[in-house]
Formats: structure tokens, C-alpha cells, sequence
């Protein structure tokens, strides 16, 4: 265990698995290389201030301090760490990777490793949330709240163990003959344990929402009403914009696991799948949020405040026109009123 242990601050390990595993090494920028690498950190900044406008429209406004917009928070987080980790990922990719330790190595994948898994599991949450919610109309408790906490916490625990596997001594170093193609310091059965849990959270979510479906069919008219069914829109996008960005990445990890080293040449262009699955978390926020018009009105709050920095400096409140317009889950939650505990996204209002 101590040898095993004492490789990970090795300067020559990285360099070797790739040796096994690659045909040829990135040892040089081309100019094509880095104008994909400036595309991609483009697309991450934007992941990132995206995430981040999110993150700050439901701080900033008590309005958005219900148990929903809380997992939206999360997720939000978590797109935005991940959009993060995988800026890192990129600048310390190519000729850069060949001269990593494996502590460093695994820090790299890794952390890309858990913020995209927390992006997911947050998705799975929701799932979650939203289906308790069109089968069980409750209101919100102590006890719901308590269980919001609890999801989130999972969701990061889970993910945190998840991408910290290799670090702990699921690796392959010192067993070059188990290396993945993809991910070389990485096991092949390590990858097929991480594609077999992302597609069983997909099948789980796919699950959910066909019994949302079903729910809703089977409603009375006074249940199955124009929210309901504006919700099931909503999910229904988000399960497609999630099948179509995550399935080809499933798909090159599940080819790496079959295929014997340097007989896929498929695989060296995995970054490419990697990279657009990424675009989930660009994604979930304009899906999740920016069919509520509350919550773009106050994402784009100090969008417009900058424009207006002059003349609404003596204005704190603004003029009438904008201010934001409460929300009706405040509202209906004030007078006790029995509304379904997610908010349902109608093309312009959002209903909690």
C-alpha cells in the first residue's frame, strides 16, 4: 500500500500509462488546439456567469427561499462549479497533462468528476421533488424542509465518494493492463462503475417523469390543469436536453470499457464528448428558470441596473414598472392556500 501510495507524487507516472494507452502524445499547441480551447473556456465562462446571475437572483430575493428554488440553487452550484473544474480541466490538458503527478492528475479528473455528478444527482433530486409533488399535493413543513437539506446533501456526498474513488487506491497504477483508454491512471472498471450509475440515475428519471405522465392523464380536469401540463413541458425538454448531451459521453466510456488499448481510435477524441455533454449545464439553468418570468426578471436585474447606473442611483425602488412582481407562491403561502410544492412553469408566470 505504501509503494502504491508513494507513486502518486511520481513526475513520470502520468507520462507512462499514456505511453501505454495513446498511439500519439500531445506534446505541442497547434493552432487548431487552441482555438478549440478557447471555445471551450468561452462556453465555461458563460456556464459560470450564467449559473452565477441564477445563484444571485435567488439569494438576493426572500421570494426565491422556497424548497424548489433551494434545489435550483443547487443546481445552479453545481453547473457552475463544474463549468469551473472544467476550465481547469482544459488549461491543464495536452502537453500540460504529460507533466502532472498522479495527485494532481487525479485532483484534475476528479474534480470534473464530482461537479458534473452533483449536476446530475441534482437533476435526479428534482425529479424527485417534482414527481412527490403532482402525486402528493402537500404544503410546505419543517419536515419538507428537512428533507430538501437532506437530498442536497446526499446529492454532494454521493459525488464527492464517487469522484474520489481513484484517489482513495481505485486506480491503476502499477497495473497498466487495466487502464482506460479515456481516463489512463483510471481503472476500466472503475468507468463502467461510473457509466452504469449515471445510466441507472437516467432510467430513474425517465421512470419519474413517465409516472408524471401517467399521473396527469389520469387526473381530474381541476388537477390535470394548464400548470400541470405546462410542468410536464418543462420536464419533458429537460429529459431530452439531458439524454442528448450525456448519451454520447455514456456511449465512448462504455466503448472504452470494451475495447482492448490502441484498437479505438474513437476514443482519443473523447474530450469532444466530454466537452458537450458539459453544455447540460449551460442548459439547466435557461430550462429550469427562464420559462419563470419572476425569476428572469431578476436575473436580469443588474444586467439593467448597470445599463441605469446613472439614473437610478436617488431611485432605490425604481419606478413602479420595475419593481419585481411578488410571486404567487409568497403570496398563497401567506394565506395558507394548498398549492403543489413545485413551482410549475407556465410560459410567462411562475406558480409555486
Amino acid at each position: 500500500m505504501g509503494s502504491l501510495y508513494s507513486e502518486y507524487l511520481s513526475p513520470s507516472k502520468v507520462r507512462e500509462h499514456y505511453n501505454y494507452t495513446k498511439e500519439t502524445l500531445d506534446t505541442q499547441e497547434t493552432p487548431s488546439r487552441q482555438v478549440a480551447l478557447a471555445l471551450i473556456i468561452i462556453l465555461c465562462f458563460a456556464i459560470v456567469v450564467e449559473n452565477l446571475l441564477v445563484l444571485i437572483a435567488v439569494a438576493r430575493n426572500s421570494k426565491f427561499h422556497s424548497a424548489m428554488y433551494l434545489f435550483l440553487g443547487n443546481l445552479a452550484a453545481s453547473d457552475l462549479l463544474a463549468g469551473v473544474a472544467f476550465i481547469a480541466n482544459t488549461l491543464l490538458s495536452g502537453p500540460v497533462t504529460l507533466g502532472l503527478t498522479p495527485v494532481q492528475w487525479f485532483a484534475r479528473e476528479g474534480s470534473a468528476f464530482i461537479t458534473l455528478s452533483a449536476s446530475v444527482f441534482s437533476l435526479l433530486a428534482i425529479a424527485i421533488e417534482r414527481h412527490v409533488a403532482i402525486a402528493k399535493v402537500k404544503l410546505y413543513g419543517s419536515d419538507k424542509s428537512c428533507r430538501m437539506l437532506l437530498l442536497i446533501a446526499a446529492s454532494w456526498l454521493i459525488s464527492l465518494a464517487l469522484g474520489g474513488l481513484p484517489i482513495l487506491g481505485w486506480n491503476c497504477l502499477g497495473h497498466l493492463e487495466a487502464c482506460s483508454t479515456v481516463l489512463p491512471l483510471y481503472t476500466k472498471h472503475y468507468v463502467l462503475c461510473v457509466v452504469t450509475i449515471f445510466s441507472v440515475i437516467l432510467l430513474a428519471i425517465v421512470a419519474l417523469y413517465v409516472r408524471i405522465y401517467c399521473v396527469v392523464r389520469s387526473s381530474h380536469a381541476d388537477v390535470a390543469g394548464p400548470q400541470t401540463l405546462a410542468l410536464l413541458k418543462t420536464v419533458t425538454i429537460v429529459l431530452g436536453v439531458f439524454i442528448v448531451c450525456w448519451l454520447p459521453a455514456f456511449s465512448i466510456l462504455l466503448l472504452d470499457y470494451a475495447c482492448p488499448v490502441r484498437s479505438c481510435p474513437v476514443l482519443y477524441k473523447a474530450h469532444y464528448f466530454f466537452a458537450f455533454a458539459t453544455l447540460n449545464s449551460l442548459l439547466n439553468p435557461v430550462i429550469y428558470t427562464w420559462r419563470s418570468r419572476d425569476l428572469r426578471r431578476e436575473v436580469l436585474r443588474p444586467m439593467q441596473c448597470c445599463r441605469r447606473a446613472g439614473g437610478v442611483q436617488g431611485r432605490r425602488g425604481g419606478t413602479p414598472g420595475h419593481r419585481l412582481l411578488p410571486l404567487r407562491s409568497s403570496s398563497s403561502l401567506e394565506r395558507g392556500t394548498h398549492m403543489p410544492t413545485s413551482p410549475t412553469f407556465l410560459e410567462g408566470n411562475t406558480v409555486v
